[in-house]
């Protein structure tokens, strides 16, 4: 067992000082919840502390191919086929509602359990986005923490309230808080992703969370420079308003449309520190997530900026 192996994670004392003290005293839970924002370093934690109880199996544990790890993520269903966020990437398919943990996904952990650790003194399951598993697919699982046998379970999750109750009795909570600003630069830095350092409005929208930071980074690179520069202004009049709204719904997806919207209230909050265009872009986010048609939402939006200014 080595003493470092939290050492690239960033920031997370309390979580850090909680997980190595299990190991120390040989009270290692059958579940935990690793609570708190994404992006912070939740993920990267269960990989430490998989490296950790595994030792000697480290460089496995990092690949992803350790016989007694399995890494569980939501999916989504194409032509029926689970595909992982970056599968359906990858494969160019558009997603609609977001991805989910299924019920076959924890019959598989299930099943994983059924035979005995082949090189390690435990299993470990992680599950990621714990809180996109739906009922019954928590009601299987809960079976597992019950009795998990020689089992680790780590759940990661954006808040407790975000997880069924029944689910976190059963399980130890490892809080994960937001870094600030000397460890997000840090954070930053060792990825290779200190040019986003210079983006105030990026580090606005990430609040704390590097991996935030570097897919908001990532998106707004995706965006069209021209479309950028236009939208960064308010229209001089309604024609102008209504060819970006119908550019904006043209060129971007509903996620990256959402994400536009946090971009500009930071944006324009720095620029003019005007509540007024904040409050309409708040309003334009609640429609986009209630599923309103998107060219609609920032017709409204745009004109209302126009008419105020």
């Amino acid at each position: 067992m080595t003493n470092d192996a939290f050492a690239p994670l960033v920031g997370q004392h309390a979580a850090v000082e909680l997980l190595r003290q299990a190991v120390l005293k040989n009270r290692v839970a059958p579940g935990y919840l690793f609570a708190g924002p994404e992006g912070v370093g939740r993920s990267l934690a269960a990989q430490c502390f998989v490296e950790l109880l595994f030792g000697s199996h480290q460089n496995r544990v990092r690949q992803g191919n350790h016989p007694d790890l399995l890494w569980v993520q939501p999916t989504y269903l194409y032509q029926g086929q689970r595909l992982t966020a970056t599968e359906a990437a990858e494969k160019g398919v558009k997603r609609k509602a977001p991805p989910t943990i299924r019920l076959e996904q924890i019959r598989e952990i299930t099943e994983f359990l059924s035979r005995p650790p082949l090189q390690a003194p435990r299993h470990m399951i992680v599950l990621e986005q714990a809180e996109t598993m739906a009922e019954a697919a928590a009601n299987a699982l809960l079976k597992t923490l019950e009795e998990p046998g020689q089992a680790t379970l780590i759940l990661i999750a954006p808040s407790v309230e975000s997880v069924l109750p029944t689910l976190v009795s059963r399980c130890q909570r490892i809080p994960f808080y937001r870094l600030d600003a000397a460890a997000m630069a840090q954070v930053l830095k060792q990825t290779g992703h200190e040019e986003i350092l210079q983006h105030s409005a990026v580090l606005s929208v990430a609040a704390g969370s590097p991996g935030d930071a570097i897919a908001s980074y990532q998106q707004l690179q995706a965006i069209p420079p021209e479309l950028l520069k236009t939208v960064t202004k308010v229209p001089s009049s309604y024609r102008d308003a209504l060819e970006l709204a119908k550019q904006i719904d043209k060129d971007l997806d509903t996620e990256a449309q959402l994400w536009l919207v946090d971009y500009l209230q930071q944006f324009y909050w720095q620029q003019k520190r005007q509540p007024s265009i904040i409050k309409q872009l708040e309003q334009a986010r609640k429609s986009l997530l209630c599923y309103a048609q998107p060219r609609l939402v920032w017709e409204c939006t745009l004109l209302s900026l126009v008419m105020s200014h």
